[in-house]
């Protein structure tokens, strides 16, 4: 497995891993708001994720590329990604039934450090201290940010760490696949995989009666249009993500993960009424800071290349 040549726009690739980031948690506070007000099922929701990210992906690829574009080059690579998304969501959108959306977001934020030793693993990226510095005091502000106690430490708290690993590996895949295939084929590849594993999921859950994985309907309009949106963000913003791992390396990424506590903290407040602590914003500093601080450590290595 090898790692390309050279990433032709880290700062780009930056860019738009921040703003995914900021966007990606509303599809977490909408599985929260459809586990709480409508009483639809984690695995169910999850299942809608994927099958509506289809709806929405399918057409547009097949107007862009034709039909042609569904013939992926690497599908069987793609349609594991998808299933790996499809168990990492299922995870997640359990763990924020239960818990706060910050506090969710700063237990898998173990997933940078998965990441990055993927990458310097296996496609040699090189990870430097300062970058390792910057995703540990990153991770120091999302612990800032949990303010652990022993009840978040119970069998719930696992949740998000197991999602964290997964997710890294989904992660890991979209470099590991390289570019033989467009990122809207990508997604919409994921998009038949995590529903074809979502599927199963749901019938083997519901079959053993697991209250998780109850079938459902959405019960009002305000629900199917949530259950839109949550595809449509799942499938375009994920294209984005794909897109920012052809640009810049996992390793200088992975600390930008953590501006998702951002949005997550704003959206847990407005919608389910989780007040941010003052601890909680110094936090949420710590987290922008280590981010904005990667930038800049970009931006000092590419005036050192350019000066002769």
């Amino acid at each position: 497995m090898s790692k390309p040549s050279e990433y032709h726009n880290p700062l780009q690739g930056m860019a738009l891993m921040a703003g995914c980031m900021m966007v990606l948690p509303a599809m977490d506070a909408i599985a929260k708001y459809m586990a709480t007000f409508e009483a639809m099922s984690p695995a169910q929701v999850t299942f809608y994720r994927f099958f509506f990210q289809l709806v929405c992906t399918v057409p547009v690829l097949l107007i862009i590329f034709g039909k042609g574009a569904l013939s992926a080059k690497r599908p069987w690579m793609n349609l594991l990604r998808g299933a790996l998304h499809g168990a990492a969501s299922l995870l997640f959108f359990a763990a924020v039934k239960y818990m706060p959306l910050a506090d969710v977001f700063a237990i898998y934020f173990v997933e940078p450090f998965m990441l990055a030793g993927l990458s310097a693993l296996f496609l040699g990226d090189k990870v430097g201290w300062r970058r390792w510095a910057a995703i540990v005091v990153g991770f120091g502000g999302a612990m800032i940010v949990i303010q652990p106690s022993y009840e978040i430490f119970g069998a719930k708290a696992l949740l998000p760490v197991f999602c964290a690993s997964l997710f890294s590996l989904y992660l890991f895949m979209n470099r590991a696949i390289g570019e033989a295939d467009t990122p809207l084929t990508m997604q919409t590849m994921a998009g038949f995989g995590g529903t074809l594993f979502m599927s199963g999921a749901l019938l083997v859950g519901n079959g053993l009666a697991i209250p998780d994985f109850e079938v459902s309907l959405p019960s009002s309009l305000l629900g199917l249009v949530l259950l839109l949106i949550l595809g449509s963000l799942s499938g375009y913003v994920h294209m984005i993500v794909v897109q920012a791992f052809r640009m810049a390396p996992l390793s200088l990424l992975a600390p930008f993960q953590y501006f998702e506590i951002i949005s997550a903290t704003i959206l847990g407040y407005a919608l389910f009424g989780d007040f941010p602590t003052p601890s909680k914003w110094l936090g949420i500093a710590i987290i922008v800071a280590s981010g904005l601080f990667i930038i800049w450590r970009e931006r000092v290595q590419a005036r050192s290349l350019e000066t002769p």
